[in-house]
Protein backbone atom coordinates (compact mmCIF):
# COMPACT_ATOMS: atom_id res chain seq x y z
CA UNK A 1 0.00 0.00 0.00
CA UNK A 2 1.27 3.74 -1.07
CA UNK A 3 2.36 5.21 2.15
CA UNK A 4 0.09 9.19 2.93
CA UNK A 5 3.78 10.36 2.52
CA UNK A 6 4.55 9.23 -0.97
CA UNK A 7 0.76 10.24 -1.86
CA UNK A 8 1.97 13.94 -0.29
CA UNK A 9 4.73 14.34 -2.35
CA UNK A 10 2.35 13.12 -5.45
CA UNK A 11 -0.15 16.00 -4.77
CA UNK A 12 3.38 18.40 -4.25
CA UNK A 13 4.70 17.13 -7.51
CA UNK A 14 1.28 17.48 -9.19
CA UNK A 15 0.79 21.02 -7.50
CA UNK A 16 -2.23 19.88 -5.43
CA UNK A 17 -3.81 20.77 -2.67
CA UNK A 18 -5.13 17.53 -0.76
CA UNK A 19 -7.07 17.42 2.18
CA UNK A 20 -6.33 13.99 4.97
CA UNK A 21 -9.89 13.07 3.42
CA UNK A 22 -8.70 13.57 -0.18
CA UNK A 23 -4.98 11.80 0.57
CA UNK A 24 -6.71 8.96 1.91
CA UNK A 25 -8.55 7.78 -1.09
CA UNK A 26 -5.81 8.82 -3.48
CA UNK A 27 -4.13 6.54 -1.04
CA UNK A 28 -6.64 3.80 -1.27
CA UNK A 29 -7.10 4.51 -5.42
CA UNK A 30 -3.16 4.76 -6.33
CA UNK A 31 -3.03 1.20 -4.37
CA UNK A 32 -5.81 -0.32 -6.45
CA UNK A 33 -4.57 1.08 -9.64
CA UNK A 34 -0.79 -0.31 -9.06
CA UNK A 35 -2.20 -3.50 -7.81
CA UNK A 36 -3.68 -3.90 -11.21
CA UNK A 37 -0.63 -2.94 -13.04
CA UNK A 38 0.93 -5.82 -11.44
CA UNK A 39 -1.66 -8.22 -12.24
CA UNK A 40 -0.86 -7.36 -16.14
CA UNK A 41 2.69 -7.91 -15.20
CA UNK A 42 1.86 -11.56 -14.45
CA UNK A 43 -0.54 -12.17 -17.70
CA UNK A 44 0.91 -14.39 -20.00
CA UNK A 45 3.29 -12.87 -22.94
CA UNK A 46 3.47 -13.90 -26.28
CA UNK A 47 6.76 -15.84 -26.92
CA UNK A 48 7.49 -15.23 -30.47
CA UNK A 49 6.49 -11.72 -31.48
CA UNK A 50 6.80 -13.04 -35.08
CA UNK A 51 4.17 -15.14 -34.81
CA UNK A 52 1.93 -12.24 -33.18
CA UNK A 53 2.55 -9.73 -36.06
CA UNK A 54 1.60 -12.46 -38.73
CA UNK A 55 -1.27 -13.26 -37.44
CA UNK A 56 -2.32 -9.17 -36.85
CA UNK A 57 -0.84 -8.67 -40.55
CA UNK A 58 -3.33 -11.14 -42.76
CA UNK A 59 -5.82 -9.80 -41.15
CA UNK A 60 -5.38 -6.98 -42.84
CA UNK A 61 -6.48 -6.09 -47.00
CA UNK A 62 -3.73 -5.57 -49.06
CA UNK A 63 -2.98 -1.84 -50.22
CA UNK A 64 -4.04 -0.82 -53.81
CA UNK A 65 -3.30 1.74 -56.03
CA UNK A 66 -6.00 3.31 -57.40
CA UNK A 67 -5.33 5.96 -60.27
CA UNK A 68 -7.79 9.04 -59.71
CA UNK A 69 -7.69 8.98 -63.98
CA UNK A 70 -9.66 5.68 -64.10
CA UNK A 71 -12.60 7.35 -61.92
CA UNK A 72 -12.32 10.90 -62.37
CA UNK A 73 -15.17 10.69 -65.43
CA UNK A 74 -17.25 8.89 -63.53
CA UNK A 75 -17.54 11.06 -60.41
CA UNK A 76 -18.11 14.24 -62.92
CA UNK A 77 -20.94 12.34 -64.63
CA UNK A 78 -22.94 11.17 -61.56
CA UNK A 79 -22.56 14.82 -60.44
CA UNK A 80 -25.91 16.71 -60.86
CA UNK A 81 -24.39 19.79 -62.38
CA UNK A 82 -21.46 20.50 -64.53
CA UNK A 83 -19.24 21.94 -67.24
CA UNK A 84 -16.94 20.40 -69.44
CA UNK A 85 -14.79 18.48 -66.82
CA UNK A 86 -16.09 20.63 -63.88
CA UNK A 87 -18.91 20.32 -61.24
CA UNK A 88 -20.71 23.32 -60.92
CA UNK A 89 -21.67 24.04 -56.64
CA UNK A 90 -23.62 26.84 -55.51
CA UNK A 91 -21.37 30.05 -54.56
CA UNK A 92 -20.46 30.33 -50.92
CA UNK A 93 -19.92 34.06 -50.69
Amino acid sequence: MISKDEVKHIAKLARLELTEKEIEKMQKDMTAILDYFNLLKKAPKIKDSAVALTKVSTSLRKDEVISSHDIIDELIAQAPDKKDDYIKVKAIL
